[in-house]
């Protein structure tokens, strides 16, 4: 008969072909051989008759099945089976196929006395007489429930591994076999090299690389040394199915059998194409902080001795009105160069995260009324109209009074440029509930309503036809708006359109009002640095030779030298108050020639400035803990020279005597 269909059931195990093997059975039992199987506790061993009757029952039955000897001798075996089965007749075939065979051997579930199933592997013996007549069946059976649980739990945790490697999205994850050759596919592996399972299994792993890397041997470089190291980890560009390339990393890692041989590879790819992209664009952004950074520095350097040169200029009385208008024109445009390479270098700071803000509390109005100091020669060449509506009131923020001026800067120099002749620009301060706001009005080109989302994009110079003239780098504005949010505000522009002017406006959260001391006077600084010895030190003879005459013209006595050798000399013998160090000079640079200075004087009690076309944070941070008293962008103008003054004369007056260079 056939067995019954029941996806619960086992399957016979070693079910025989052979011929029959018949068991005589001696003529008498032997005692010994019943006690043994008696007493055996973990398999179930007892006899049946022809028809399947239980005719013995040992120990090891009564504790896997629960019954006692007299409640089941006699009775047909068929009740240890579950009634389906029971019913359906397997049991009677099984006794028919070990009468045919000799033996039956399966694994199936069975029944205790109490209704609970287990797992038993069964094995039926046919039991024949000398004669070869049938006599009944030996059967043995044992609890192998544990085993199956134990079986069971591992194939739901293979499962389970398996939906997690195929449910991963973001990593191909799939299995080589020894040679190198694809045996299983997970989904993100699909994604990402754009092969489905039944197009990728079966093929070499060397079909992913690119050609190159194919003639080169790379696969099975790789492989090679995933063995040779426990593990491989590379990255590398490998090809989808279309032919597309994709930067991944990859790690590899051999498989091994529990006698050490090598079975395969477990295989990790992931796309790190959009990281690469990002690293790239990141050492791209680092380099062009970098060019920055030195063509400010060359920028500066130039700028220097025609800053000294003007400054001069203003500190000597010129007759001729054509000479003073030349010096102003020299002076205004001298500025605005500076201020466009000083943007240059905030907007690349900002692109690279690099800019920090200077917070606390702060007067708005003081900003503000710096902003338009800096702008008012722009307006005044232009014969423009700056109207001022600000509050009688001081505006108190929490910020960086430096950065807010630079913003307000920005957008009245925009206003100038962009608005005609005797055209007015308004500046008007307000608070709004717990809002500052400021607003810059002009009556210029307007901007095509196109243009107006974009007026804060890097580069962009947007505004109307006809005012074409007015050329810039497009920063300013982008500098403003990344400047308003770093303080938590919004800036943003309106416009009627072309040839309506423009409304820009900045909202900035009001706080506690702090302002920061006002700075002595400028009147106040030239007396107190009254005949201070400065000696300035820098191998561009014009920026040092201009610099020494503007400190003469502030009153100071002063010294040139052109090295650092020079420098030292001259310390050794004219004992300076204070000294401004050009930190790039040849065979020795200012670093250097700043710790000979300390040396000389025995201690820190020389002033030392450095003098510099570098200006960005960190060049700042390295030259004040390198032990430099200040640190003087180039070109260093009139308003910062004589702070310096004041600063050179306080320190003067504070140090100790008697403590000469030597």
């Amino acid at each position: 008969m056939d067995r019954p269909r029941n996806a619960q059931w086992g399957s016979p195990r070693g079910s025989c072909t052979m011929a029959p093997t018949p068991i005589h059975v001696p003529p008498l039992p032997d005692e010994h051989f019943r006690l043994l199987v008696d007493a055996v506790q973990d398999y179930a061993i007892f006899m049946l008759d022809p028809q399947g009757h239980v005719v013995s029952w040992n120990q090891g039955a009564q504790k896997i099945k629960g019954y006692a000897a007299d409640e089941v001798i006699g009775r047909h075996f068929s009740l240890f089976y579950p009634p389906e089965v029971a019913a359906a007749g397997w049991p009677q075939e099984e006794l028919r196929r070990a009468t045919r065979d000799g033996r039956y051997e399966e694994e199936n579930w069975r029944v205790r006395k109490d209704g609970s199933r287990f797992w038993a592997l069964v094995v039926i013996t046919a039991m024949r007489d000398a004669d070869g007549r049938l006599r009944g069946f030996a059967k043995v059976t044992r609890d192998l429930s544990e085993r199956r649980r134990q079986e069971e739990a591992l194939r739901r945790s293979e499962e389970s591994f398996r939906l997690l490697v195929e449910g991963v999205k973001d990593y191909a994850i799939y299995m080589l076999d020894a040679q190198g050759f694809v045996r299983s596919w997970n989904a993100a592996a699909a994604s990402i090299k754009g092969y489905a399972a039944s197009e990728a299994l079966g093929r070499h792993v060397s079909m992913f690389y690119t050609r190159q890397d194919v003639d080169a041997r790379v696969p099975e470089a790789e492989l090679a040394r995933a063995v040779a190291q426990g593990r491989a980890e590379v990255e590398g560009w490998r090809v989808r199915k279309d032919g597309s390339s994709f930067w991944a990393h990859a790690i590899l890692n051999p498989l091994y059998d529990e006698h050490g041989q090598l079975r395969g590879y477990a295989k990790v790819t992931r796309d790190m194409t959009e990281r690469r992209r990002l690293e790239e664009l990141e050492r791209s952004s680092r380099r062009m902080s970098e060019f920055l950074a030195m063509l400010a520095h060359e920028l500066r350097n130039p700028l220097a001795p025609i800053r000294n040169a003007v400054s001069i200029m203003q500190l000597e009385a010129l007759d001729m009105q054509r000479l003073r208008t030349c010096r102003d024109i020299i002076d205004r445009q001298l500025s605005h160069l500076t201020h466009l390479v000083d943007d240059l270098l905030d907007v690349g700071r900002i692109a690279t995260g690099k800019i920090a803000l200077k917070k606390a509390p702060m007067d708005l109005i003081e900003a503000v009324m710096r902003s338009v100091e800096a702008a008012r020669p722009e307006f005044d060449a232009r014969r423009q109209h700056l109207q001022l509506e600000l509050p009688d009131e001081p505006v108190p923020l929490v910020g960086d009074t430096t950065r807010i001026s630079q913003v307000v800067q920005n957008l009245l120099n925009n206003a100038a440029k962009f608005t005609p002749s005797e055209g007015q620009v308004t500046l008007r301060v307000r608070t709004d509930g717990r809002t500052a706001v400021i607003d810059v009005i002009d009556t210029g080109a307007g901007i095509a309503p196109d243009l107006a989302e974009r007026m804060f994009d890097l580069f962009v110079q947007g505004h109307a036809a006809g005012t074409g003239s007015e050329s810039g780098l497009g920063i300013g504005l982008t500098l403003a708006r990344s400047l308003v949010e770093m303080h938590g505000g919004i800036i943003s522009v309106h416009s009627d359109g072309p040839g309506r002017g423009s409304h820009f406006t900045v909202r900035l959260p009001l706080g506690p009002a702090e302002p920061e001391a006002g700075a002595p006077s400028s009147e106040t600084l030239a007396g107190h640095g009254a005949h201070t010895r400065v000696l300035v030190v820098d191998d561009n003879q014009d920026s040092a030779d201009s610099m020494a005459a503007v400190m003469e013209l502030l009153g100071q006595e002063t010294r040139v030298a052109y090295s650092g050798q020079q420098a030292l000399a001259i310390a050794r013998e004219w004992h300076p108050d204070a000294v401004l160090l050009d930190l790039t000079m040849p065979q020795s640079d200012g670093f250097e020639v700043l710790q000979a200075l300390r040396a000389l004087s025995g201690g820190h009690e020389l002033y030392v400035a450095a003098m510099t076309g570098y200006a960005q944070d960190h060049d700042w941070r390295r030259t004040l803990q390198a032990g430099f008293d200040e640190h003087l962008p180039k070109p260093v103008d009139m308003d910062t020279l004589q702070r310096v003054l004041h600063d050179i004369e306080r320190h003067r007056r504070q140090r100790q005597s008697g403590h000469p260079l030597r």
